[in-house]
């Protein structure tokens, strides 16, 4: 493709970032990759993978060279260095373009209309719905976002070239790209992802503090496997996740415990009708869900 831009700068390379910078170089959608980051091991380590073409431990050296900042780094901490960069680039008469991969919109928008006077029509915040388990950047993988969405945020004060901007860039990394308000994106997320994260890591840790866990985890299949496989996650990332988007997610766990108790009654009362009910009806909506992802995945070999 045409190259658009001459440099990126990700800020943290772990997957997320490693992922884009790989795409971003693959693509040809700029001409040079700079990372940045305070631990100068992973940062070398991308180089030596070949996941960026540079790196610095000086923001303002990779903001001056940049013509989009992406904030790659887990949900507080993008609030903490969104922040910093707004500091730095209110002043500079061409500013990069700033976007962000970050799980969480509603922090992110409340830092940086704390932080400016007016909200930065260069900053345009988004959403990637594309992840693994595994994490750092020797996971970096570059078609990590091929025919997955991301999620921009845009508000009323961005101008259009800079939503343009970062639009094109992550469709370059074959992502799908979509607008939400920034309130109906956390209460998406927190829905479809943030939840299932927290009951995952509740039911595993119901079951080892059990008296009878070895043998519990010695029995357990692939049920089991499945449905607890996310527990296996980043415990920091899904932390500052589950703060950073308290509201949303308590609405979403409350709403779940009302679904749920309506369920134990069933069981008590053996209410084989209610129970069959409702057994039905979520495997309908999850077998339909199930055929999203399969045309999603054979688009991807086609």
């Amino acid at each position: 493709m045409k190259t658009r831009v001459e440099t990126v700068a990700i800020i943290g390379l772990g997957l997320i970032g490693g992922s884009l910078a790989k795409a971003l170089k693959d693509n040809g959608f700029c001409r040079e990759v700079i990372g940045y980051g305070h631990r100068e091991p992973s940062l070398r380590r991308g180089l030596e993978l070949g996941v960026i073409d540079s790196f610095t431990l000086d923001l303002d050296a990779a903001l001056s060279a940049a013509d989009i900042v992406v904030i790659c780094t887990p949900t507080l901490v993008a609030a903490e260095i969104l922040v910093d960069i707004l500091a730095r680039t209110e002043a500079l008469e061409q500013p990069p373009v700033i976007t962000d991969g970050a799980s969480v919109k509603g922090n992110l928008e409340r830092a940086a209309r704390s932080a400016c006077k007016e909200f930065p029509p260069y900053l345009v915040l988004g959403h990637p719905i594309a992840g693994s388990e595994r994490s750092g950047v020797e996971a970096a993988r570059s078609d990590l976002y091929v025919n997955h969405r991301v999620i921009l945020t845009p508000v009323a004060e961005n101008s259009s070239e800079a939503l343009a901007l970062v639009s094109d860039m992550w469709a370059a990394a074959g992502a799908t790209v979509v607008q939400m308000t920034v309130a109906r994106h956390d209460a998406v997320l927190a829905a479809t992802s943030h939840l299932p994260h927290v009951l995952a890591y509740a039911l595993v840790d119901a079951l080892a503090e059990s008296d009878e866990s070895d043998e519990i985890f010695r029995c357990a299949a692939g049920g089991f496997r499945d449905f607890t496989r996310i527990a296996s996650s980043d415990p920091v990332m899904w932390r500052d996740i589950a703060i950073a988007n308290k509201a949303a997610l308590l609405q979403a766990i409350d709403q779940f415990n009302e679904h749920l108790q309506q369920l134990r009654r069933a069981v008590v009362e053996e209410d084989a009708a209610g129970m069959h009910e409702t057994f039905t009806r979520a495997k309908q909506a999850r077998d339909e869900f199930a055929a999203i992802l399969a045309e999603r995945e054979q688009a991807k070999t086609s």
